[in-house]
């Protein structure tokens, strides 16, 4: 039986999977370790250990999902000096088939491999066969893709969608966006919708003197992981500045999906991922997310019927790469 390998490599942590292929086309895990990325020269060495320690021979494919931009099957991995080149670790780990993927990318991957417990329904409607199924999400950046059916199965359309333009709708996001592009030029969506974001909306809030600032939230945020403590503050409702600044920040989140779904009508689902939404799941399920998703005027209808659920699952983009892995035999 086939033995397949996937990796999910950050610049922080590189987590690996050996899977082993069943007759009936199921995988089996055997072994999944995490290892500090920065630690090594190259992940081949990662590889070489993590098949060492395993005492497993070389698989009979891997993929590998890059915090990175992929071309060709080459990527250099953001905050790590690594150049990799799939053709060349083919040769020096002896695997034959080795694919480099982008971790969004993965990401969508994964979610043809999600299970009910993985999810957090948003908006609960009846999947149509086939469709188009939609992916953002927020965390260091804002990523976006498509999965698109054909013939036999889905594949990712990887997309550079979180830079297209931060799109204003009220007094507040038109300051916002005023705010920003004195810092910044132009101001793409992502520089609102992603972990940063939330401290920089907070920032503009404060410069601003919507609401007077704590001494203790001020205190906090010198100690660095500004968006962390607004968070906080927000969810727990102790701070009127970071009140304003996650609801702001939701909303603008809500409204970029809407645009998403409405650019390519995923009947197949529509779902959040990344790192911010899980940390702020009470705020994503009190109706202010779904109702800036819906407000589209006469559209409003068509963004009615798309199922929309949060992922909560951690492992998603592990999870692609080990099913792009076991497509490639």
């Amino acid at each position: 039986m086939a033995r397949l390998l996937a990796g999910d490599i950050g610049g922080t942590k590189t987590l690996l999977r050996l899977n082993e292929l069943t007759p009936t086309g199921d995988t089996t895990l055997l072994y999944e370790r995490e290892y500090p990325s920065a630690k090594f020269p190259h992940l081949n060495h990662i590889v070489k250990q993590f098949l060492e320690e395993t005492e497993s021979s070389p698989p009979a494919a891997a993929c590998f999902a890059i915090a990175g931009p992929v071309s060709n099957d080459r990527s250099k991995v953001t905050n790590l000096a690594w150049d990799l080149d799939a053709r060349q670790m083919e040769t020096e780990l002896g695997i034959a088939k080795i694919r480099l993927i982008n971790d969004f990318a993965a990401v969508g991957y994964g979610i043809l491999t999600l299970q009910p417990e993985d999810l957090v329904v948003l908006q609960d409607r009846p999947k149509v066969l086939e469709a188009t199924v939609a992916v953002l999400g927020a965390g260091t950046g804002l990523g976006e893709a498509l999965l698109v059916w054909q013939q036999e199965g889905y594949e990712v359309l990887a997309t550079e969608g979180g830079h297209t333009d931060f799109a204003a709708r009220t007094e507040l996001e038109v300051g916002l966006l005023q705010f920003l592009r004195e810092r910044h030029g132009r101001v793409s969506v992502e520089r609102v919708v992603s972990g940063e974001g939330i401290y920089r909306i907070y920032e503009y809030l404060r410069a601003s003197s919507f609401a007077p600032t704590s001494a203790d939230v001020e205190a906090e945020l010198a100690q660095g992981n500004g968006p962390a403590v607004v968070s906080k503050h927000a969810l727990a409702k102790t701070d009127r500045l970071c009140t304003q600044a996650l609801d702001l920040f939701v909303a603008a989140y809500g409204a970029e999906a809407g645009n998403l779904a409405l650019k390519c009508l995923p009947y197949g689902g529509l779902y959040l991922a990344g790192g911010v939404g899980a940390k702020i799941l009470p705020k994503l399920r009190d109706g202010e997310f779904m109702e800036n998703f819906l407000d589209k005027g006469r559209m409003r209808s068509l963004l009615e019927n798309i199922p929309v659920s949060l992922i909560t699952n951690p492992k998603v983009g592990l999870l692609g790469a080990a099913l792009y892995a076991q497509r490639l035999i």
